[in-house]
């Protein structure tokens, strides 16, 4: 690195790296393509400005309709990244939300929300809200001009969903809607699909208790992208739902939950502990859970078209549409 200029002030492994002169060089999730007709599936995916005054945007997706006025589920989609990597253009995100999208037969709005350290949190949560109120300004009699969601989406069958730091953003916009209404906006969500959550906490469950190595990694990414005021740290409620002090998960305001969990992720026994927290919760709806055995963290994102991703969106798919 010979300057001084170039000594490394933070590194983020495997994310991003952080140099004392200010440059931010991202190692993964950097790579992007255009919104296109998916050949094998026929979903057909555009981008569009959300705000152009934060620059937020997002990749709407929609199936082959068999009318041109056919109303089908809404799915808003945040990716993953521990905040700090990737959007919707990701080929490997825009490929998962591809076949999300073709086995439930739904419309997704993928949000690009702004990424860590840039935009420290709680960023990311205010422009997901911010994109959240946008998708519903195109219900019916609001002022939303997207034709594909004033046409084809159906606002009574709403769904979150996200992976990893995506499903942690879909946690706190239910508890939003839960907890505080939007006065501005009639916000209406039917379920949340939480795929390997990125909860944590300061004192180790599980596998963390002996997976050294991986704990300290993932304590490193929260330490990162954590607010510098936070006096929380690693028990900061943003990522950890179930700490003393947290939003009551009673309020979580949809009526269904399906979570997935990956066998071989350090996040595995945080997914089953949330999973649990709500069984046991005051909260009225119902919660399914699905493991994956063999399996790490998002996998279906790094092999989209393997065997356990397709099994997994065709659980996912069933989720979105049943009655």
């Amino acid at each position: 690195m010979g300057s001084v200029s170039r000594e490394i002030a933070h590194d983020v492994p495997p994310y991003i790296r952080v140099y004392k002169d200010g440059t931010i060089e991202r190692l993964v999730g950097v790579d992007v393509i255009p919104p296109t007709t998916d050949t094998l599936t026929g979903v057909t995916s555009k981008d569009v400005i959300i705000s152009p005054k934060t620059g937020v945007s997002a990749r709407i997706f929609r199936p082959t309709l068999t009318t041109t006025k056919e109303k089908l589920p809404l799915v808003i989609y945040f990716h993953g990244g521990a905040f700090v990597i990737s959007s919707p253009a990701d080929p490997k995100y825009h490929q998962s939300v591809t076949n999300l999208v073709s086995e439930s037969r739904a419309i997704s709005v993928s949000v690009d929300y702004r990424l860590a350290p840039e935009h420290p949190l709680p960023i990311a949560f205010d422009d997901s809200l911010a994109a959240l109120r946008w998708v519903f300004s195109h219900a019916p009699g609001g002022s939303g001009s997207e034709e594909w969601l004033k046409q084809n989406a159906n606002f009574n069958r709403v769904f979150l969903a996200g992976d990893s730091a995506g499903a942690t953003i879909a946690h706190h916009l239910a508890m939003r809607i839960g907890s505080e209404p939007d006065p501005d906006a009639a916000i209406k969500i039917s379920g949340m699909i939480s795929i390997n959550p990125y909860f944590w906490g300061k004192e180790p469950i599980g596998s963390e208790r002996t997976d050294h190595v991986r704990k300290a990694m993932v304590d490193k990414w929260w330490e990162f992208v954590c607010p510098s005021d936070s006096d929380h740290g690693l028990d900061d409620p943003l990522i950890n739902p179930l700490v003393n002090g947290a939003p009551d998960l009673a309020c979580l305001g949809c009526g269904r939950v399906i979570i997935t969990v990956s066998e071989m992720d350090i996040l595995r026994d945080r997914g089953w502990a949330y999973y649990e927290a709500l069984v046991k919760s005051n909260w009225k709806g119902k919660v399914e859970m699905m493991e994956i055995a063999g399996e790490d963290h998002v996998f279906h994102i790094f092999d989209p078209n393997g065997d356990k991703a397709v099994t997994m969106m065709k659980r996912l798919g069933d989720f979105i549409n049943q009655d």
